[in-house]
């Protein structure tokens, strides 16, 4: 016979204790959101070059989908470019500046794409 974890405060997603007899704890989980067309993504391309110990770096962002695509899209554009590189969080950061070939293949691909900042 296993003894049975005992439950603790962040197993309730921060709901402990309520007064309501007819009170049931409905455990929602963030929905992931459906990838939109190429066509409807709209993609911004910017340089950075700030907290990255002097190099530089391109990052993607304004993705808006499943996070598997972003990073297939990500693994794509890593692969192009012969770098390396991260795709989490809605953004694909690619190392070195490649902005312009970045830009050149997702309008290929039917993204809206433009480039923003310096």
């Amino acid at each position: 016979m296993s003894k049975q974890k005992k439950k603790t405060y962040n197993d309730f997603g921060g709901i402990m204790f309520s007064t309501n007899p007819d009170f049931e704890f409905i455990d929602e989980q963030p929905q992931q959101e459906e990838t939109l067309p190429n066509a409807k993504q709209d993609l911004r391309i910017l340089l950075d070059r700030k907290n990255r110990a002097g190099k530089t770096a391109t990052v993607i962002t304004g993705f808006r989908g499943k996070d598997e695509d972003l990073q297939v899209l990500g693994k794509t554009l890593k692969t192009k470019c012969g770098v390396g590189g991260s795709a989490k969080d809605g953004e694909i950061i690619i190392q070195g500046d490649f902005r312009d070939k970045i830009l050149q293949y997702l309008s290929d691909q039917g993204y809206r794409v433009k480039k923003s900042g310096g």
